[in-house]
């Protein structure tokens, strides 16, 4: 919740409480991805002076296996086309391990600018041949990395 009021996500085009514990599957994976603190890359620029990250990581099957994604580094940045396109290129990240992983034949990945201090995320995921995409909005990340 913020301010007393639910989260909701948009999912092929209806709203939905963010209660997880229902969802689809498939939804919960691209929601725990991209709202998960993935550790910074030793290159990121650090909105404080932890680097985050989920510390099972250090204990990871398969080498350099990570989860979550690096949206939380830009909690402090200005709404430039730049932050834009981190954020996509961030939510790409976190959602390459269902190609990867064969959860999903394609990702595809929107961020656009949502009035004067928004920021959406559209994803897509193409399942396999002949099944319908699911489709996930989130209308405000900011929300979330301000929490």
């Amino acid at each position: 919740m913020i301010n007393d009021q639910p989260l909701t996500v948009v999912i092929d085009g209806r709203s939905f409480p963010l209660g997880l514990d229902g969802a689809d599957p498939l939804v919960r994976a691209v929601v725990v991805s991209l709202f998960t603190w993935r550790r910074a890359n030793a290159d990121d620029e650090l909105p404080g002076d932890l680097r985050m990250g989920w510390w099972g990581d250090s204990y990871a099957t398969v080498p350099n296996d990570r989860i979550g994604s690096r949206l939380w580094l830009l909690s402090r940045a200005k709404q430039v086309p730049e932050t834009i396109t981190r954020a996509r290129e961030y939510a790409e990240e976190a959602l390459k391990w269902l190609v990867d992983d064969g959860v999903a034949a394609r990702v595809q990945v929107q961020a656009e600018r949502m009035g004067v201090d928004g920021l959406a995320l559209g994803v897509q995921v193409f399942k396999t041949v002949g099944k319908p995409a699911v489709n996930v909005r989130f209308t405000d990340v900011w929300e979330f990395l301000h929490v």
